[in-house]
C-alpha cells in the first residue's frame, strides 16, 4: 500500500471528491484527518471509513475561518505526529455572475473558502512538514482556474489564485522537501451546486457559461479525481511538483 504509514489532511472530506479521495487513501494505507463544515455528514463520512477499517479522525469547521483551518492541521500532529499530505478539497461555486453583477458578498466569500481556506492550512503545515522532512501539498482547482468561461467572475479568479499559489508554493519550498500540485477536474458529480445555488443565479451570467460546458463531453466521478490524488500522494510522483493536472474527459481539449 504505497500510502502506508502516512497522515493525510483532507478539507471537504465529507462528500463528493473529499470523501472518494479519504476512502481511496484509506485503502492505500493511509491515516486521516478529515474536515468538513457539515457535522452530520462528516460524522457519517467517518463512521463508514471506521467501519471499513480505516484510522480516522474528524473535525467540524468552516475553513475560511483561520482558527478552524488551523486546528485541521494541528489535530493531524496532536493525534498521530506528523503530516504527510495536505488535500485542500473544500471549495464553492459562486453564481455565475460576470464581474459588473458580482456582489461583494459573493466574491469575499468564494475567496475566504476557495483560496484563504488553502493559505490557512499551507501556512500552518508546512514549517512543520519541513522539520519533518518533507509533505505533499495537493490543492483542488478546476477548469475555471485555466479558462474564463466555466463560471462567474468570482469563481474564476479564486480558482486563478489558487493555482498561483499552488506554483509559488512548489518554488519556494520545493528545496525544502515540499511538492505542491493541483489538480483541475472539468464537470463533477459533486454537492457543489448547494452553494451556487446560496449565491444566487445570474441568469444573463448563466447563459453565457453554458455557452462553454456545452462543449463538456460528461461527468466525472469524484473516484476519478481520487484517484488522480492518491498518485499525486505517492512517491510514484516524486519528481512531479508544480504541475496542474487537468481531469476532465477531453473537455477542454475542444
Amino acid at each position: 500500500m504505497e500510502l502506508e504509514g502516512r497522515v493525510a489532511v483532507i478539507t471537504g472530506a465529507a462528500s463528493g471528491m473529499g470523501l472518494a479521495m479519504a476512502r481511496t487513501f484509506a485503502e492505500a494505507g493511509a491515516t486521516l484527518v478529515l474536515g468538513d463544515w457539515n457535522g452530520e455528514r462528516l460524522e457519517a463520512a467517518l463512521a463508514d471509513l471506521r467501519t471499513a477499517g480505516a484510522a480516522a479522525e474528524g473535525l467540524q469547521g468552516d475553513i475560511s475561518d483561520r482558527t478552524a483551518a488551523e486546528a485541521l492541521v494541528d489535530r493531524a500532529f496532536a493525534a498521530f505526529g506528523r503530516l504527510d499530505v495536505l488535500v485542500n478539497n473544500a471549495g464553492i461555486m459562486d453564481g455565475m455572475a460576470g464581474v459588473a453583477e458580482v456582489t461583494d458578498e459573493t466574491w469575499r466569500r468564494v475567496f475566504a473558502v476557495n483560496v484563504e481556506g488553502p493559505l490557512h492550512t499551507m501556512r500552518r503545515a508546512i514549517p512543520r512538514m519541513v522539520e519533518q522532512g518533507g509533505g505533499t501539498i495537493i490543492n483542488i482547482a478546476s477548469v475555471g482556474g485555466l479558462h474564463g468561461g466555466a463560471a462567474g467572475a468570482a469563481y474564476t479568479a479564486s480558482k486563478h489564485g489558487l493555482i498561483g499559489l499552488t506554483k509559488n508554493t512548489a518554488y519556494m519550498y520545493g528545496p525544502k522537501g515540499i511538492r505542491a500540485n493541483a489538480i483541475a477536474p472539468g464537470g463533477t458529480k459533486t454537492n457543489i451546486g448547494e452553494s451556487m445555488a446560496r449565491a444566487g443565479i445570474d441568469p444573463s451570467g448563466m447563459a453565457r457559461v453554458q455557452a462553454f460546458t456545452a462543449l463538456m463531453p460528461g461527468l466525472l466521478e469524484p473516484e476519478d479525481v481520487a484517484a488522480v490524488a492518491r498518485f499525486l500522494a505517492s512517491d510514484a510522483a516524486r519528481g512531479i511538483n508544480g504541475a496542474v493536472i487537468t481531469v476532465d474527459l477531453g473537455w477542454t481539449a475542444a
